[in-house]
């Protein structure tokens, strides 16, 4: 008792992204209203070569759509403004070394590409 059993899918896409995957899930509610649920699911290898598997869910109801989409739209318009959307880490790119002298807030000039956010 008190177990909580998911909801059979209605819709569902994937993203796989390198070690990470996202699942996009539309569900019923009891009502036989809709949902969304977004769940991160990353690969994580041991020494001995067996792997598990690391998952986070978010459950976005209707109500909540249009302040999430802006949301997201503002923090991702934010983070391409201010970084460009060239992918600069230690984990993406090995021979990566931090630049002396750079200023950590510099504005990059690169353009990007627009992101629309108007599927969710």
């Amino acid at each position: 008792m008190g177990e909580r059993v998911e909801q059979e899918e209605i819709f569902s896409q994937v993203l796989r992204a390198g070690r990470r995957t996202y699942f996009f899930d539309v569900r019923a509610t009891k009502a036989e209203d809709y949902y969304l649920t977004v769940t991160e699911s990353k690969k994580f290898t041991h020494d001995d070569g067996s792997f598990h598997y690391q998952k986070h869910k978010i459950y976005l109801y209707k109500e909540d759509f249009s302040d999430f989409r802006e949301m997201l739209t503002k923090a991702t318009d934010y983070i391409l403004n201010e970084k460009g959307s060239e992918v600069i880490s230690e984990r993406h790119q090995k021979d990566y070394k931090k630049e002396e002298g750079v200023i950590e807030n510099e504005k990059s000039t690169e353009s990007f590409t627009d992101v629309s956010f108007d599927d969710i």
